[in-house]
C-alpha cells in the first residue's frame, strides 16, 4: 500500500501520479474480467442469470485479494 507522509507539504507529484495509476489499474482488474465473463456467457448461452452469477462470483473473488493486488501494483510501479 502507499504510505503518505505525515505532512501534506511532503506529498510530491510522483506520489500522486503513482496513486492514480495504481488505482486505475486496480479498477480495471476488478471490473473488466467479470464484465467480460458476464457478457460472454450472456451472448453465448442467452442466460443472463448464469452470466450474472459467474460475473459477481469472479468480481468478489478478485475483491477478496484486492489488497494483495494493490501491494503488487504499488511495488511494480515504484
Amino acid at each position: 500500500m502507499i504510505r503518505f507522509p505525515k505532512k501534506k507539504a511532503e506529498i510530491t507529484t510522483e506520489i500522486i501520479t503513482n496513486t492514480i495509476w495504481v488505482s486505475t489499474f486496480l479498477a480495471m482488474i476488478l471490473s473488466l474480467p467479470p464484465l467480460g465473463l458476464f457478457l460472454g456467457i450472456y451472448f453465448l448461452t442467452g442466460n443472463i442469470i448464469v452470466g450474472a452469477v459467474v460475473g459477481f462470483g469472479i468480481h468478489f473473488f478478485t475483491l477478496a485479494f484486492s489488497s494483495k493486488i494493490s501491494k503488487f501494483l504499488t511495488n511494480l510501479m515504484s
